[in-house]
């Protein structure tokens, strides 16, 4: 049970407090024992539960049970410090009291190690691993919060920024987002908003009317209402131009937008998934970001881990790519010493870049039916080795 002493915050009149916990006993001990300090009081099972009651603003501390069910409550306390600084994380220590650990708070770096890794272990102790994502190949341990986190994304309608380097997979992830949330039977329409000029980009997001423009022959409804009911992933959003993020920090808050030549306001219902391989934060600095779109978009960031950080899955990735390319054909084996020289590259080009090298394997071994070393060619083509 939780031995409650007194809450290193002082709670007033308009405060609110979270309870999070998978233990209703402990969360309604903490209802009664904070029911006389003039507070608002809710509770919540999950971190996943806790991240959406966060979202609505407002809170002044988060009362976190270490053993949550869904998350790992280190990452989650990490994640409060670094979405939703105004509020205080407070360890439920079920064993007896309640002890003030966040990042916001006066915790040394020492404490929150401690907590992270008992709390990790906890987690994996009782827990299977996260299968993959759909689409997606490999269990290692450092895509794991990636396969976790984008689960409990899907269910819901927050704005999601996927960051990692180029050729990760961020697309990948954006993809499962949408075929695991309600949306999954509308389209998934991509834009890629380095690949369009700016004076194009617009109208291929919000439409056009006809006349808007020399060439506008007629009305166009944009790719933001093509993916009506669906989801809009735009890819390198870094690239998205100045003039254009007022626009879209429009349609994220409001859900409305207008075509060009139209004063016509249109409401649609899309879900917006963004990537980039860039800093938004340097960018903002830069002045070439919009600082109240990063943090719109800022949401919920979802980092994938470059290939180097995810040896476990480099074995499964390349047979699988051997098979995708091989067709119809029988697939060749890779040879214990080009698995070992693939395993000694470092992958500046990621998951694509060994993709790329596994299919100029399978053209250079014809019909062998083993890919060895020479077949591989991985020190021209990873640059970065």
């Amino acid at each position: 049970m939780v031995g409650m002493t007194t809450l290193p915050i002082v709670p007033t009149p308009s405060s609110r407090v979270l309870v999070a916990s998978p233990n209703r006993s402990v969360r309604q001990q903490v209802l009664e024992e904070l029911r006389g300090q003039s507070c608002a009081v809710e509770q919540v099972a999950g971190g996943a539960d806790a991240l959406a009651q966060l979202e609505k603003g407002g809170w002044q501390a988060l009362l976190l049970d270490r053993r949550l069910a869904d998350l790992d409550s280190a990452e989650l306390a990490e994640m409060v410090r670094q979405r939703f600084p105004e509020t205080e994380v407070v360890w439920l220590d079920t064993d007896g009291g309640i002890k003030e650990t966040s990042g916001n708070s006066a915790a040394t770096a020492e404490e929150r190690g401690r907590a992270h890794a008992s709390s990790s272990r906890e987690r994996h102790a009782g827990a299977a691993c996260e299968a993959p994502l759909p689409g997606m190949i490999g269990n290692s341990r450092s895509m794991q919060p990636v396969y976790r986190a984008a689960r409990l994304l899907s269910r819901r309608e927050t704005t999601v920024l996927i960051t990692g380097p180029t050729g990760s997979g961020k697309e990948l992830v954006a993809r499962a987002i949408h075929e695991l949330s309600p949306r999954a039977r509308r389209a998934f329409v991509v834009v890629n908003c380095a690949a369009i000029p700016e004076a194009l980009l617009e109208s291929e997001l919000f439409g056009h009317t006809r006349g808007a423009f020399t060439g506008a022959l007629q009305s166009y409804s944009g790719r933001i209402q093509a993916a009506q009911g669906g989801t809009l992933f735009l890819d390198e959003i870094g690239e998205m131009p100045l003039s254009l993020q007022p626009k879209l920090l429009r349609f994220l808050e409001r859900k409305e937008l207008q075509r060009l030549g139209s004063y016509e306001t249109l409401q649609v219902d899309t879900r917006i998934v963004a990537a980039t391989n860039a800093h938004l934060p340097a960018l903002v600095r830069q002045g070439k970001f919009r600082e109240d779109l990063y943090y719109r978009f800022a949401t919920f960031p979802l980092e994938i881990p470059p290939l180097r950080d995810r040896p476990e899955d480099l074995a499964d990735l390349a047979r699988h790519f051997v098979e995708q390319f091989a067709s119809h054909l029988p697939a060749p084996e890779i040879s214990s010493a080009a698995m070992q020289m693939l395993k000694a590259q470092r992958w500046a080009g990621n998951v694509r870049e060994l993709q790329n090298v596994m299919e100029r394997a399978l053209i250079l071994a014809e019909d062998q039916p083993v890919i060895y070393p020479e077949h591989l060619l991985v020190q021209e083509m990873s640059l970065g080795s």
